[in-house]
Parts: structure tokens; C-alpha cells; sequence
């Protein structure tokens, strides 16, 4: 009986903490992120790779503003995202061809970029959220770019200022009909990067782009439930989802009922700016017709798949 999964890469993977973000380490942290995707495809399952693209996006954001002091024209938000979608679906789609190739497993891995609905109507148009870039500012200098650049900064988990920029809910996919017909064929899709390109429909039904980025925990899931997944993996920088997180008494959690994910959420145990928005969109997989969610760090992926690490996500 076919299985099917998403496995949601997080751009924080592919530019790591402390890293420039060189071509050259973009492409060894992507190999080094294929592991669980090699196992999932052992286990089974057909598949679609999403990706983040938080801080690529942030760090052409930042090449705009200094090519505008030269006179060259910037591109929007929109069309960035649509960047980040071809360029780092090209370094993962390489990267996991010539794994494969390697591993002896012949599969077709395809990149497609989507267009992604979102209502231009979108609370968070108007109270940005969501973080891009790598860099955290002081308050004063995050009081100086806003005054300069036009920028909304907030304060993140208490590291400094970041900044934000809007990230609107993802109501449709475009080709999600396409990618499910390759992912139930077999081929490996990978798409909705950077949570795709948001756009909006237009009274009379044309498309229209958006700047904003929507989060990719949110687009993975509808994509996830679109196809008809079973199985939605979150990869994240933590081996496990935790409450008291940084607290003495800090717990780690094995399984978790969709139930008790809703309480904990309102306790507050998942901030918006971290775990918050993966395990909202866990709650909506699994009360949309999703089996099981599966969070985790890349570095633990395939342990977590045998059992010895990682947070379950079920009904």
C-alpha cells in the first residue's frame, strides 16, 4: 500500500548559525541534510521535499538595499521568493540526485515553484511576523533601520532584533494537482519553497503576487494535506519539542495528542517565533485527515525515525 510523506527542511539548515552563507557551505549543509530524506525513500514512501528559506531570503533583501544605493532597481519581496525557490531548489535537487545516484536508488527528483493563495486581506499585512535574515540588531540599531530602511524589527526569543516582514496564511496551491500526480508516480517533487510565491486572485480570477513570506510549516502542511500525505516531518533545530523550554524545568515530549498540543499552545509553551507556527500547522495536518507528524533535528532524523529521539504529533 502506497505511503506518502512531506519532509519540510528548514532554511536555517542550509545557512547555518555562524555561517556567511557561501555558496560553498549552502551546498555541504544541503548534503549533509538528505539522510532522513534517503530513509524515507527506504521506508517506502513517496515523496515531496519543502524547504525554508528565512535566511537566503533576508540576505537578498539586504543585496536589494545595497544594490539601490547603485542605482540598480530592487526586486520585491515576491519575486525574491520566487529566487529562493529555483536557487535552493537547484542546490537540494543536485545535491539528492547525486545522492542517490551514490546510494543506488533510481528516482526522478523534480523542482517545480508554486504560487501559493493568500487572502490580501491578511491580518499579518499589516502587523508583519514573520523573521527573515540571519542578523540580530540592537534596540538601537533596530531603531535606526527603521528610521532609515522602513523596516519592522522585533525582539526574537530574547537574542536581539530581527527583522520582520509579512507572512499571510496559504489558502491554495497552485500546481498541487501536478504534484501529486508525480509524487503518487513515484518522482521526488520538490516544492513550495520558502512556503512558495504568495499571491492573491484578482476580482475577475488573474493572479497577482504578494510581499510577503509565508511560513513554511503552514504552506508544508496544506501541501501535505493537498496531496494526500500520511506522514508530515518538520525539521528544526531541536532534537525533540520541549515545554519550560530553557527552564530548569524543562521537559521533553515523546508523543503528543493533538489535544494536548491545543493547551499547551494556549499555556504558551510554543512561542510564535519558533515552535509555534510547526505545531499549528501539526494540529491542522492530523485534524485535516494526516495520520502522524514527526518533528525533529536533521542531525537525529534517522534516529528519530527508528524511535530513539524525536516528537510524534497524533490524534
Amino acid at each position: 500500500m502506497k505511503k506518502t510523506a512531506v519532509l519540510a527542511l528548514g532554511g536555517n539548515a542550509i545557512i547555518q548559525a555562524g555561517q556567511k552563507g557561501t555558496i560553498t557551505e549552502q551546498f555541504r549543509n544541503t548534503r549533509e541534510s538528505l539522510g532522513g530524506v534517503v530513509e524515507l525513500i527506504r521506508r517506502g514512501y513517496h515523496l515531496a521535499i519543502t524547504h525554508g528559506n528565512g535566511p537566503q531570503v533576508g540576505n537578498l533583501l539586504r543585496q536589494q538595499e545595497a544594490g539601490e544605493k547603485e542605482g540598480i532597481a530592487p526586486l520585491p519581496l515576491g519575486v525574491l521568493n520566487a529566487a529562493t525557490e529555483g536557487t535552493m531548489g537547484y542546490m537540494i535537487e543536485q545535491s539528492l540526485q547525486n545522492r542517490l545516484l551514490l546510494t543506488g536508488i533510481k528516482k526522478e527528483v523534480i523542482t517545480i515553484t508554486a504560487q501559493v493563495v493568500v487572502d490580501r486581506n491578511d491580518p499579518s499585512m499589516l502587523n508583519p511576523t514573520k523573521f527573515v535574515g540571519s542578523t540580530y540588531y540592537t534596540r538601537e540599531q533596530a531603531e535606526k533601520l527603521k528610521e532609515e530602511l522602513g523596516w519592522t524589527l522585533k525582539e526574537d526569543s530574547g537574542k536581539g532584533y530581527r527583522r520582520v516582514v509579512p507572512s499571510p496564511k496559504p489558502i491554495d496551491i497552485i500546481p498541487a494537482k501536478t504534484v501529486k500526480e508525480l509524487v503518487d508516480e513515484g518522482q521526488i517533487v520538490i516544492t513550495v519553497g520558502g512556503g512558495g510565491i504568495p499571491i492573491y486572485i484578482e476580482d475577475n480570477g488573474t493572479y497577482e503576487g504578494v510581499d510577503a513570506v509565508i511560513d513554511k510549516d503552514f504552506a508544508s502542511a496544506l501541501l501535505a494535506k493537498m496531496i494526500d500525505a500520511d506522514l508530515l516531518v518538520i525539521l528544526t533545530g531541536v532534537d525533540k519539542v520541549a515545554i519550560n523550554y530553557n527552564k530548569p524545568d524543562l521537559q521533553e515530549l515523546d508523543v503528543l495528542t493533538i489535544a494536548d498540543a491545543k493547551k499547551y499552545h494556549a499555556d504558551g509553551q510554543f512561542p510564535a517565533g519558533s515552535m509555534g507556527p510547526k505545531m499549528l500547522a501539526a494540529i491542522d495536518f492530523i485534524e485535516k485527515g494526516g495520520q502522524e507528524v514527526l518533528i525533529t533535528s536533521i542531525e537525529r532524523i534517522v534516529d528519530a525515525f527508528e524511535g530513539k529521539t524525536g516528537t510524534r504529533i497524533v490524534r
